[in-house]
């Protein structure tokens, strides 16, 4: 199970840029009118290298892991298990802990739309992260 530096660096982006992009259009244009009507996220202006860093933490933490989760066998298919897995744990974090501490207007609709910013963001990063670190089969 050894990784290659490049594989390394190209799942660290194949997970960040993905996810840069999707954070941005969802939280910024597509689904913008509705955080605003939850009341969520309240800063005038967000901290963008913030979230960025958070992101590429979480990028180099799910690149580095990987590898140690499909064993001699890369597949798309065990990306986004494995993206699925830890997106969870993320989903715990950033949406159901913070659900417990913060005053949103409808707590239904909130948790709904980021349980479907985080599939899409998920299964999308764990299938190029599978890709990325695809193995073939030993003949």
């Amino acid at each position: 199970m050894k990784t290659s530096i490049s594989r390394f660096i190209l799942g660290v982006l194949g997970y960040t840029i993905p996810t840069m992009i999707l954070g941005m259009v969802w939280h910024f244009v597509f689904f913008k009118e509705l955080y605003d009507s939850l009341g969520i996220y309240n800063l005038k202006n967000p901290i963008i290298p913030l979230g960025m860093t958070s992101m590429l933490i979480q990028g180099i933490i799910i690149a580095y892991i990987y590898p140690f989760y499909y064993g001699e066998k890369s597949t798309i298919i065990m990306g986004i298990k494995f993206s699925l897995i830890m997106g969870v744990f993320l989903f715990s974090v950033s949406t159901l802990a913070n659900a417990a501490k913060i005053e949103v207007t409808s707590m239904s609709v909130w948790l709904f739309i980021q349980l479907a910013f985080h599939s899409i963001q998920f299964i999308t990063t764990g299938g190029i992260i599978g890709w990325i670190y695809i193995t073939k089969a030993k003949k």
